[in-house]
């Protein structure tokens, strides 16, 4: 009856009847294409979905943010460092004093560094002893920044990073964890090498994307280019240029990091609003003192190093060095 119904109704013309069926279709395929895409494994980062380096370097940097509380202050026990070291091995701290331990490297570490310049370096390091109010910072830049916030908390419990010789580690063509031995001659076409790889290397501009506080006690400066040679790039480069190196290097490739200071021990001093503070709370809150302070830093970098530690880490300790210089240049091969 229906279908006579439909048959005879004046409207039920073949164009009504073609634009109905293909209506049917298409509902039909946009339903089945939810359901597919619903059903289909959604594609991750290690999977080799398009990121940046930025993006790499911000998901990086977010991880090493959340270590302090993911595996608390390891430092407060003298556990081991980043690169396999306890923290006796660094340093001594005996009625109140702080001194490094200047171990022999046999042989020599030979480290591939982008230099900070003390322009930017200096106001950092003493910015972290009082904190200097937003509207003096374009009379005073970031003065005593690391210092003035932190020592007065850890007193002689901390390290600072010498600020005239801040880095950037990118490449090692020989460490302590894989040590690659060297004659003078081939030293020598090392960093002849490296000298060529930097002139092709165009200055970066970089901005400090945040400062973190790591479980081995080590405050870090994480920082984003903005423009130049990014350091993924700088470490494809010097990777050519020395084949001999360690096939095992120290750091994420994307990575862009200095190192401003090292906790030794506990606080000391409180407020009394600070005594309410548990836990890894009074860390957290005087991480986000130096980042309200120096977060958001513009710095140039142009230099490249090629340095030969005599003694272990001793561009972290203060120890005997050889640096070799070299201007990034921004030439053509």
């Amino acid at each position: 009856m229906a279908k006579g119904f439909i048959k005879n109704c004046w409207w039920w013309t073949r164009p009504v009847k073609i634009t109905v069926i293909w209506l049917i279709c298409a509902a039909s395929f946009y339903s089945f294409f939810h359901m597919a895409l619903r059903n289909s494994p959604r594609p991750t980062i290690s999977e080799g979905s398009s990121i940046s380096n930025a993006e790499k370097r911000s998901i990086l940097y977010t991880k090493m943010e959340k270590d302090l509380d993911e595996n608390g202050a390891v430092f407060l026990k003298q556990g081991e460092t980043s690169q396999s070291l306890s923290l006796s091995d660094l340093f001594t701290l005996k009625d109140g004093t702080v001194t490094p331990v200047l171990r022999a490297a046999n042989p020599p570490i030979r480290a591939n560094v982008l230099h900070l310049s003390s322009e930017y370096s200096v106001p950092i390091s003493t910015k972290v002893l009082i904190e200097i109010p937003s509207w003096a910072l374009h009379f005073f830049p970031l003065a005593e920044a690391v210092k003035n916030i932190l020592l007065p908390y850890f007193d002689k419990a901390i390290w600072f990073q010498n600020s005239s010789i801040y880095h950037f580690s990118m490449f090692h063509a020989s460490h302590h964890i894989s040590p690659v031995p060297a004659t003078e001659a081939e030293v020598e076409a090392e960093a002849s090498a490296v000298k060529a790889s930097a002139e092709s290397m165009c200055p970066l501009s970089i901005a400090l994307d945040r400062v973190v506080l790591t479980s081995t006690g080590v405050l870090l400066g994480c920082w984003q280019v903005v423009s130049g040679t990014d350091p993924v790039t700088i470490r494809a480069k010097l990777k050519t240029a020395l084949p001999r190196a360690p096939q095992k290097q120290l750091y994420d490739d994307t990575m862009l990091h200095t190192s401003f200071a090292r906790l030794l021990g506990p606080p000391k001093k409180f407020s009394e609003e600070e005594n309410k503070f548990s836990g890894l709370q009074i860390f957290h809150e005087l991480v986000n003192r130096v980042n309200n302070q120096i977060r958001g830093l513009k710095a140039m970098v142009s230099e490249l190093w090629y340095v030969e530690e005599y003694d272990l880490l001793a561009l972290a300790l203060n120890g005997k060095m050889k640096i070799r210089k070299f201007q990034m240049r921004c030439s053509k091969p």
